[in-house]
């Protein structure tokens, strides 16, 4: 009896000294799993696409999206993450991104999509009274490390996005990185500014060594105003810039941007 009762007790000491090896164990794992997710980053390719529509053609452009193309990408592995048009209601573009997990597969969705019968009959239909779009501008996009998730969001209220530009001086990309890494983003959000995503072009002829883009948004333009003046005059982004730029200029010139409203169909709003 006494053996039995030694013989418990130790296989119970031994488990409990078992259970918490595998607990360190999977504690460990889930760790470097996070770890990884975290250091990996938002690793799609994404496409910034910028459509110019012939004169008085915009709306049929998007109507061709919302009823059409829009489906017909995700039927074929593209996922839509955003689609926007101007605040200035003369200017006739549609400014959309879409995301793949990863080049080779972004192109092979797009070849897919081209040659689905069910867009080739609503493109022919969309053009019987005339082309839709006069231009197209492509850039592919990866995420830069500190990107937030780019993901459907919508918010309470309708809000205005601002797509920005920033081109540097050579080899001064990293340096603006940093920045953004460790200060602008974070005294963005204390303005009323929300960081919606951050891309470096992924080839050499947009920009590749030298350009970054990214997208914000703002309660309102009227707003987008007031947030402007708050980060440009707070001592924090003061500080961090002059410190940035103590061997020289970051910026090659100055940041082009484009105030935007989103589409109804946009995932993002």
């Amino acid at each position: 009896m006494q053996t039995n009762l030694a013989f418990g007790v130790a296989f119970q000491g031994a488990f409990a000294t078992i259970r918490a090896q595998m607990k360190r164990i999977i504690s460990y794992f889930t760790f470097v799993l996070m770890a990884a997710a975290v250091f990996a980053g938002d690793t799609r390719c994404f496409e910034l696409r910028i459509y110019t529509a012939n004169e008085g053609k915009l709306a049929a452009l998007q109507a061709r999206f919302r009823d059409h193309t829009c489906k017909l990408f995700e039927k074929h592995g593209l996922t839509n993450v955003g689609y926007w048009v101007p605040v200035n209601a003369k200017d006739a573009r549609l400014i959309y991104v879409i995301s793949s997990p990863d080049r080779a597969a972004h192109k092979k969705s797009w070849r897919g999509f081209l040659n689905d019968p069910d867009w080739k009959k609503a493109f022919a239909a969309s053009i019987k009274d005339g082309r839709l779009v006069a231009e197209i501008d492509s850039t592919f996009l990866s995420a830069t490390d500190y990107s937030p998730a780019v993901k459907p969001a919508k918010a309470k209220d309708g809000r205005v996005f601002e797509l920005r530009t920033y081109t540097t001086a050579e080899n001064r990309l990293k340096n603006l990185h940093a920045r953004f890494r460790d200060h602008t983003c974070k005294i963005f959000e204390n303005h009323g500014m929300t960081n919606i995503a951050y891309w470096t072009p992924m080839d050499a002829d947009k920009g590749k060594a030298n350009t970054l883009t990214y997208l914000i948004s703002h309660a309102s333009q009227a707003q987008a105003g007031k947030n402007w003046r708050g980060f440009g005059g707070d001592p924090a982004w003061k500080k961090a810039r002059a410190a940035s730029e103590a061997d020289g200029k970051i910026l090659a010139k100055r940041p082009a941007r484009l105030y935007l409203k989103a589409t109804d169909f946009s995932p993002i709003k």
